[in-house]
């Protein structure tokens, strides 16, 4: 068991994580009195299964995280990020083994296709987006699409 007042196991959860659409406090109290929103703990448990390189347990989800959090804690977190399309499961024994569905940028591209998806007006928002980009961004996108023109 680990001792009380959380460990160093969630720094550098990722970027990009962003917070959860309805993420409270509930189930992100760890047992060590501190709370975090549901949207901290899913970015950590996101860089610990990322960083693992293979499938994990929810019990080698906790205990990766170093941190005095209630297995069910983690395993509904995990739950929340298979629900939301983030991590792949299979069944190990009695078990269920989660596993991101694609690398960080492949994550990022993935939020960005749902925020697309959610919108009227499709060119609108991809007018204003490219609009903002900066010109090397413009460029990669534009090498990237083909278009070598302009």
């Amino acid at each position: 068991m680990h001792a009380h007042g959380g460990g160093p196991g969630t720094a550098g959860a990722g970027p990009g994580a962003g917070p959860s659409p309805g993420a409270g406090a509930g189930p992100g109290a760890d047992a060590g009195g501190g709370r975090r929103a549901a949207g901290e703990l899913e970015a950590a448990i996101l860089a610990v299964l990322l960083a693992a390189g293979s499938a994990l347990s929810p019990g080698e989800v906790r205990e990766r995280l170093g941190d005095d959090l209630a297995y069910t804690t983690v395993v509904t977190i995990l739950s929340r990020l298979h629900a939301k399309g983030v991590l792949e499961r299979h069944k190990a024994g009695r078990a269920f083994r989660y596993a991101p569905v694609a690398d960080e940028p492949g994550l990022a591209a993935r939020r960005m296709a749902r925020v697309l998806d959610a919108e009227p007006d499709r060119e609108a928002v991809l007018t204003r987006f490219v609009s903002g980009l900066s010109s090397a961004d413009e460029e990669l996108l534009r090498r990237t699409l083909g278009d070598d023109s302009r």
